[in-house]
């Protein structure tokens, strides 16, 4: 069975990182809109899925998530963007100051 990792927009901009298993991210997001996960995106309705990632095992997606959840908003924006070659410079930035 896939997995999927997911990043949602809730509606005070912030985001929300999240995995699951399934065919698609179609019935999270629902189970999300519909407020059925007491907790971050309960408080913050609506949610709009802005990017997706498929995973073979569950193991994998769990291990990006988590990955995802420790970065910057900066280096989040860059993968909902697609963006992936931006992410080593925005990381080798954390902590400088301009």
């Amino acid at each position: 069975m896939r997995a999927f990792v997911y990043i949602l927009r809730c509606s005070d901009g912030s985001s929300y990182v999240g995995s699951t298993r399934g065919e698609d991210v179609a019935r999270r997001l629902s189970e999300h809109q519909q407020g059925l996960h007491d907790g971050y995106t309960a408080a913050r309705l609506p949610v709009t899925l802005v990017w997706s990632g498929a995973f073979d095992r569950i193991i994998d997606a769990i291990a990006f998530e988590r990955q995802l959840k420790g970065w910057s908003r900066a280096k989040k924006e860059a993968v909902i963007r697609g963006e992936w070659d931006r992410l080593p410079d925005l990381a080798s930035r954390l902590g400088r100051s301009s």
